[in-house]
């Protein structure tokens, strides 16, 4: 998913500044017992299913709370080479996150896990993008596109990024943290633009099921003042058009849907899982219908793939019509 661009002017009355990078680590080595403060049960509650989730039950390559979850390298013969390595920050959090009950029943689900987290609202300090905060409502992302660039961040976690588009981490508590996370940034007088869905596609299929994106609407709808986009290739964005269309009534809103190319059988190769580029174009005729500032991202542009003249304007025609 490309990074957001949004209308930007002079006097847009969105504050743009630099913040300085803190010297310190950004992960310090957690202690063996998890801090009072962040245990997954204060700040990120996971829901138990039906047949609830046990306390020993973790995935293969994951460690429950409290064994240090050490990242052991290994020779071809299985010795360890050297002491274990603890696992810090968001790799630590990764290892300790149980399953995430989901409905879905089919073999090629994906794996869920409730990760907890400590904000939802990140920082981006980049000269690369036109904004200052993100959210990602989870991280990796089950539409699977060949020419995906945020594979490396499940790297982060310890993670092949082989395994982004299987291996779904759902951020939990949502609500209350982006609640406790904006007051804070209104509290100091910032009003800069929010980009959601600039790493993972905020509307894949997880989010019918655990709906951390529309929690996160829900805040901002009781928030006036803000200025926010979306990115998708989701058709699935129109289910929330009750809060989109109040959200815009008191806030700068873009909601932008990413469309490659108008081809079906070209959409499904490059990418696997995504809705078809009809129902896509569908979703912008509905969300512009319905009064909201939408636009179309052509984007990537494939060289001898998706750049053929006629192939861009089927995109544009498309985008016109809706």
């Amino acid at each position: 998913m490309p990074p957001v661009p949004f209308p930007s002017t002079a006097d847009d009355g969105i504050r743009r500044h630099s913040v300085p990078q803190s010297p310190l680590n950004l992960f310090p080595i957690l202690p063996t017992e998890p801090d009072p403060e962040h245990r997954a049960g204060d700040s990120a509650p996971v829901s138990t299913g039906p047949g609830g989730i046990s306390s020993d039950t973790f995935p293969a390559d994951c460690h429950p709370p409290g064994t240090g979850a050490l990242r052991v390298p290994h020779d071809a013969d299985g010795r360890s080479r050297r002491a274990p390595v603890p696992l810090v920050g968001i790799a630590r959090l990764a290892a300790s996150s149980p399953p995430a009950e989901s409905r879905r029943k089919s073999a090629e689900r994906p794996e869920y896990y409730a990760l907890p987290v400590r904000s939802i609202l990140n920082h981006c300090d980049s000269d690369r993008v036109p904004f200052e905060w993100t959210i990602n409502p989870y991280r990796g992302c089950e539409f699977a596109c060949r020419y995906c660039y945020a594979r490396y961040t499940h790297e982060y976690m310890e993670l092949d990024g082989a395994e982004f588009d299987h291996k779904i981490f759902v951020k939990q508590n949502p609500g209350a943290l982006l609640a406790r996370d904006l007051l804070n940034k209104h509290s100091r007088g910032d009003a800069e633009h929010i980009a959601i869905g600039t790493a993972t596609d905020p509307y894949q299929p997880a989010e019918s099921e655990f709906g951390v994106t529309r929690a996160c609407l829900e805040e901002f709808a009781k928030r006036p003042g803000m200025s926010l986009s979306i990115t998708t290739k989701s058709n699935q964005v129109v289910r929330d058009l009750d809060l989109l269309k109040e959200i815009a009534t008191h806030s700068a809103l873009y909601i932008n849907v990413t469309v490659t190319t108008m081809r079906p059988r070209l959409a499904r190769l490059l990418e696997p899982r995504a809705p078809r580029p009809d129902l896509r174009m569908a979703a912008v005729k509905q969300l512009r219908d319905a009064g909201l500032f939408v636009g179309v991202f052509a984007s990537p542009l494939l060289p001898g793939i998706t750049d053929r003249e006629a192939d861009l304007e089927a995109v544009a025609g498309a985008a016109r019509d809706a």
